[in-house]
């Protein structure tokens, strides 16, 4: 019996501007790689938050995986120590939490969802997805549709990026026109600048290399400037985005103060432990923001979500039970299909010999030949069937294999 596999590098383990380098680019040639490799059937799932593989085999074979995943990319197998992995139900619990919103970076994040959808259609263009993931990724899809209409999870959502953006949009008027900074490149920094490019705002970002700062803006957007830069010229930037994890003060209260004109000013500060000077809130025109301040809107809004996730954990739960038992089911269907082919056949033979020697037989009367025939087909076979179908199901491949040499199929 086969096995549904995923085996993914997130943000939860790799920084984001890390991802880039784990990202197929040729869709086409990495889908024939991996069917090559061993893989019955595979998807490729890829977003700035992650890169990952679902597949279909016989063997759980993730060495083959990363060997292959190493020729597409041209990565030493080595950068794989990062890589997550789950077959059958945790494989698909996993597309489930991904669908629902409950694996992303934000919980609830909706575009997650058409992105998946993008995933499956694009596998399927390619030929590279069967029966399998196709049955498991457009149910997977419509549960995680009717979940976030059930609960609303992800409406009117924020995470601190977006909660940070918002203000500042309330702050500053035009900020399109406006210089925009964002400083570092980790989960927060993303957040920021996924929140700035969906609104459609030009900005820049700095890191401790430009480098960094290069790989960041290539995966979520933004333009990268040198750190040096940005503290030789602070002034340019009308609203700047602190976020790292640096135990010291980036923004020192001098370099702020020593500018010869500031108006309207605003630096938000989301870094832990704080990396803004807070003697820069007493600078006139300079209008600074930290994480506290916001952190109380963004935890009511978390919680809620929190609740709402652990509701729909137990929604998930069976959802993974009815999927992996449709997925077992699926292997009885080749035999199935097979099997009723072969008595069609038949049928059809037996009734044109039938027509044949009754001789002048009126179209009525062929009719009632032909839905006979059927009804006694479907009467004999039906039950047989479904009872393969079912012990599939339940995993019984004795069953299976007994059927399949009953009926001369090579499974």
């Amino acid at each position: 019996m086969s096995r549904i596999l995923n085996a993914r590098i997130t943000f939860r383990t790799t920084p984001v501007h890390m991802l880039e380098k784990f990202m197929m680019k040729d869709h086409k040639d990495a889908y024939r790689r991996f069917r090559e490799s061993g893989l019955e059937e595979c998807v490729i799932v890829q977003t700035c938050n992650r890169v990952e593989l679902f597949g279909r085999a016989s063997e759980a074979d993730y060495s083959g995986i990363i060997r292959t995943w190493s020729e597409v990319t041209g990565l030493d197998g080595g950068a794989f120590g990062a890589m997550e992995t789950g077959e059958d139900a945790e494989a698909i619990r996993h597309l489930l939490d991904l669908v629902s919103g409950l694996d992303s970076m934000v919980v609830g994040e909706e575009q997650v969802l058409g992105q998946v959808r993008e995933s499956i259609a694009s596998a399927k263009d390619a030929g590279a997805s069967g029966m399998h993931l196709n049955t498991l990724f457009d149910r997977a899809a419509r549960v995680g549709t009717r979940i976030r209409n059930v609960t609303g999870l992800g409406k009117e959502g924020v995470s601190v990026g977006s909660m940070a953006v918002r203000l500042a949009e309330e702050n500053v008027n035009d900020l399109k026109s406006k210089g925009v900074l964002v400083i570092g490149t980790g989960e927060v920094a993303t957040l920021v600048a996924k929140s700035l490019a969906r609104r459609g705002y030009s900005f820049s970002v700095a890191s401790r290399t430009l480098q960094r700062a290069a790989a960041f803006c290539e995966a979520v957007g933004g333009d990268p400037v040198r750190f040096e830069d940005v503290l030789a010229d602070f002034g340019r930037y009308d609203v700047s985005f602190v976020a790292t994890t640096a135990p010291f003060f980036l923004v020192a209260y001098d370099a702020v103060a020593t500018l010869s004109t500031i108006s309207g000013m605003m630096i938000l500060d989301l870094s832990n432990p704080r990396a803004v000077d807070e003697r820069i809130a007493t600078i006139p025109g300079v209008k600074l923001m930290n994480l506290d301040q916001i952190g109380e809107m963004v935890e009511r809004n978390m919680k809620d979500r929190a609740n709402k996730a652990e509701a729909i954990q137990g929604t998930i739960s069976g959802e993974v039970s009815a999927l992996e038992a449709s997925m077992r089911r699926l292997e009885a269907e080749p035999l199935v299909n097979e099997t009723f082919r072969v008595i069609e056949e038949i049928r059809a033979r037996e009734l044109a010999k039938a027509v044949q020697m009754v001789g002048d037989a009126d179209p009525r009367t062929v009719r009632i030949m032909d839905d006979m025939s059927r009804a006694v087909l479907e009467g004999i076979a039906s039950t047989p069937m479904n009872n393969i179908r079912r012990a599939s199901e339940h995993g019984d491949m004795d069953v299976l294999e007994v059927a399949a040499r009953i009926f001369d199929y090579d499974i």
